[in-house]
């Protein structure tokens, strides 16, 4: 689910990121032919090709490649999750783990929402669309230390924002929400889920279809996604374990506007804890992306190889992609208020005050909440005003904020 009110998010719709989905190859590749073919199914897609590669060679989260890189770490009190559990850059970082640096996320719970803290990192422009992603996750079962059985969400997912309820432009894939000890009402799973849209009003509530595989992920997996013709094909571990389409509406799950590349671990609930401090992890070894090509998972995985083997650790000449101006024909109306400008099609970042902004009187931004023209919130250290009406649109990813300065 990735991030939002609903919980991905808002169930950020995504099933953690709402949303849950997830695919995973295994590890290495193997000699298969690659399979390689332009993506045309969207014509928004013609700008949005290039290579982002990742081996997330950092020393920390505010080390300056890292976020010359076009990476971000959350740092606020939001959804998803337990009301009121902190998000950390503290609880990123970047260990060595089998002689390879790894990006690490870590979340932890004493079983009270001010005693649950939360961590994620992303990519922090809207670019990536159709194409192929990839990446090499560890997931775990168990806590690092303290008692087990707490409703962790450990993920990998690209999402955009939504603009309002039941946007239908709103794209959202979630390659893998894993969750070792289960939540939502269910048992252990590793989600796979794609989105059409979702809505905060009068309750929340989504519109996705979703593939699980009901057993341990446990280890180190690779996560491979095939974005192209309408198709949406997940694999795990080179199997492939969802072709989605349509939701059972009817509605296209195929992503409509460009995204941001996401990791995130959270609690969706506290149910699960039984007594003292719990911290859990998940790593990231590498992350792949090529746009407007089909790679399949062995030769996505050997590519991510290849650029190891020549001590390359960072590759990134994605452009910024075109979103369609007319949201494609679908069974479901959307609202016809609020009204709200047109997104431009790439999301632009007036520059940083030189003064301090005064952030004392300004909220936390939050992912459920709706802001109007004018109002103001704190987000990762900054303060932002709004341009418009808008919800679940995190300020500086998207053009419906500006930046007053750094708090």
């Amino acid at each position: 689910m990735s991030r939002t009110t609903r919980t991905t998010t808002a169930a950020l719709t995504s099933l953690a990121t709402a949303a849950a989905t997830a695919l995973i190859l295994s590890g290495g590749a193997d000699a298969s032919p690659a399979t390689t073919s332009p993506a045309t199914a969207n014509p928004a897609a013609a700008a949005c090709g290039g290579v982002l590669f990742d081996d997330f060679h950092y020393a920390s989260p505010t080390d300056g490649a890292f976020t010359q890189a076009g990476w971000t770490t959350r740092n606020d009190v939001g959804s998803p999750g337990v009301p009121g559990a902190r998000w950390l850059t503290s609880n990123v970082s970047f260990p060595t783990v089998n002689g390879e640096r790894v990006a690490q996320l870590a979340a932890s719970t004493d079983g009270s929402a001010a005693g649950t803290t939360h961590s994620e990192l992303y990519q922090n422009q809207l670019r990536f669309l159709e194409g192929t992603y990839a990446s090499r996750v560890r997931f775990t079962d168990a806590p690092d230390s303290g008692p087990d059985g707490d409703h962790v969400n450990e993920t990998y997912f690209t999402i955009s924002p939504l603009r309002y309820d039941r946007d239908p432009l709103y794209s959202e894939l979630d390659f893998s929400e894993y969750l070792p000890n289960g939540g939502w009402g269910g048992p252990q799973a590793n989600y796979q889920t794609s989105w059409y849209t979702y809505w905060n009003n009068p309750t929340w509530d989504g519109l996705r279809t979703s593939t699980a595989q009901n057993r341990s992920f446990a280890g180190w997996h690779d996560i491979v996604t095939q974005v192209s013709g309408g198709h949406v094909k997940y694999y795990l571990d080179g199997v492939l374990t969802a072709d989605h389409t349509t939701d059972a509406q009817g509605n296209p799950v195929y992503p409509r506007t460009p995204m941001s590349i996401n990791y995130n671990m959270w609690f969706i609930d506290t149910a699960g804890h039984t007594s003292g401090n719990s911290v859990y992890t998940e790593q990231v070894d590498w992350t792949y992306y090529a746009g407007n090509q089909v790679v399949s998972p062995a030769d996505a995985v050997a590519r991510a190889g290849q650029y190891r083997s020549a001590g390359t650790s960072h590759v990134d000449t994605v452009a910024g992609c075109t979103t369609p101006t007319t949201p494609p024909q679908t069974t479901t109306t959307p609202p016809t208020t609020p009204t709200t400008p047109t997104t431009p099609t790439t999301p632009t970042t007036p520059t940083t005050p030189s003064q301090p902004a005064n952030c004392s009187t300004a909220a936390e931004w939050d992912w459920g909440t709706v802001y109007l023209e004018g109002q103001r919130v704190k987000h990762n250290a900054h303060l932002w005003q709004a341009n418009w009406w808008t919800q679940g649109s995190e300020p500086g990813l998207t053009a419906q904020w500006r930046d007053l300065g750094h708090c």
